[in-house]
């Protein structure tokens, strides 16, 4: 007799092709669990590395993307970046540490290594101004705690 292990990747892209998720990876710790958090959601999700993600862009036709974190600073030479095309797809992009700051300096922001010093650790974020992003989740004039590790910051957003 064989045991049968329960199912823990979610829903399989042929029963949810509209909830498709793309996650790329720029080395983070904490892709998995970003994955893992979709797919406790009921959406299924795919985890590409950044050198990877054009292709798993056009196979899985996601209806998001997130662009997860990592350790580089976007001030490198060379360090990873998301594909350009994503910002022009049409489809909502959450960026998490390193991909949101990739995303603002791609799309003509402002990132500079932070003067003070590398931030890690516990942090809590607070709720100014209702957004459709916490609608179910987080309301106005909540705080909430969060984790942090980078080194770089978001001084202007993109247009």
């Amino acid at each position: 007799m064989t045991a049968q292990l329960p199912d823990t990747a979610g829903p399989k892209p042929s029963s949810h092709p509209q909830e498709t998720i793309l996650i790329v990876d720029f080395g983070s710790q904490v892709t998995q669990l970003i994955a893992r958090r979709v797919r406790e959601s009921g959406v299924y999700s795919e985890i590409a590395p950044f050198n990877a993600a054009d292709a798993a862009f056009d196979r899985l036709k996601p209806k998001g993307i997130i662009l997860g974190g990592g350790p580089a600073s976007v001030a490198d030479i060379g360090s990873p970046r998301a594909p350009q095309r994503f910002f022009e797809a049409g489809v909502p992009i959450l960026g998490i540490c390193y991909g949101q700051q990739t995303m603002c300096q791609q799309l003509g922001g402002s990132v500079t290594p932070s003067q003070d010093s590398r931030e890690f650790g516990r942090a809590f974020i607070e709720i100014k101004d209702r957004s459709a992003l916490f609608d179910g989740l987080w309301r106005e004039g909540e705080a909430h705690q969060v984790w942090m590790s980078h080194g770089d910051k978001v001084d202007a957003l993109p247009a």
